[in-house]
């Protein structure tokens, strides 16, 4: 698998995003996820992204995108989002990157007012709807597993339950090593998402609450979760996310240090044999 990087890693330099590109390849990452929203940016910055990866020859491999409103009450905020969502999908396309990295919501009002089943039909509704746009751009969707209590999908069993309604060879699923052990779920369950995972994010965590450190700053076993990762086969990419660096200045260390870190890793399991 390759080892790739979240580009929101750089967002505290306060340097411009093709620094953080450079930088990226500089320090020998495979490829980039790119952390950004087309609705937000200008046409400069649309083309610059791409560019700057093809310059140095960093393939984008995912494009982030949360997008909670999926599963809002209100059908204008619901249509707003699917088509929100598909600007993205049009981005990854653009991008000739692999996949949407999308980021479902969460039960309102601690699913007292709403019945749950309604919030999850609006999810797969608008998945289906999406996985239908991404299968004509030719580009995937990877579903975020989130570790959190009203999370819609936050164990692997609802993330299989989920993959499955949808039904679309298009949806997948995102691993977060990290969150797996927030979420409590052992190595093993994995095996469940096989033909069904085509992304991978990895950071360290406390145990506790969500983190996103490099490797070696929290209580994560990784070799296991790894070894688990290396029998899905994926035909993907592993990349790092990080949260912001408690010494900002020193923000380029940091990345470094989870690079050689997740490559070590990586490395002793087989799933990386050679740097770049």
């Amino acid at each position: 698998m390759q080892l790739g990087l979240i580009n929101s890693a750089w967002a505290q330099t306060g340097l411009e995003t093709g620094w953080g590109i450079r930088k990226t390849k500089e320090i020998g990452f495979d490829c980039i996820d790119i952390f950004t929203d087309p609705l937000d940016i200008d046409q400069k910055e649309r083309k610059l992204i791409k560019s700057e990866c093809d310059q140095v020859d960093l393939p984008i491999r995912s494009i982030c995108c949360v997008a909670t409103g999926l599963i809002d009450f209100n059908p204008s905020v619901q249509q707003f989002h699917i088509d929100r969502c598909k600007s993205f999908l049009e981005l990854v396309s653009e991008y000739e990157a692999d996949n949407l990295l999308l980021v479902l919501g969460e039960y309102i009002w601690n699913q007292e007012v709403i019945p749950p089943e309604e919030q999850w039909q609006l999810a797969v509704e608008s998945c289906m709807e999406l996985a239908h746009t991404a299968d004509e751009l030719g580009v995937r969707i990877a579903l975020e597993l989130e570790p959190f209590p009203l999370s819609l999908l936050n164990s692997v069993d609802r993330m299989v339950s989920f993959v499955d309604e949808v039904d679309h060879p298009a949806v997948g699923a995102n691993i977060d090593i990290s969150h797996m052990l927030l979420a409590g779920e052992e190595p093993a369950k994995l095996r469940k998402l096989k033909d069904k995972a085509i992304h991978v994010h990895i950071s360290d965590c406390d145990g506790k609450k969500h983190g996103d450190l490099p490797p070696g700053h929290g209580v994560v076993d990784f070799i296991p979760y790894l070894e688990e990762i290396r029998g899905l086969e994926i035909d993907g990419a592993i990349s790092i996310e990080l949260e912001y660096s408690p010494e900002p200045d020193k923000i380029e260390e940091w990345v470094r240090e989870a690079y050689e870190a997740t490559d070590r890793l990586m490395q002793q399991v087989g799933l990386r044999t050679e740097k770049s």
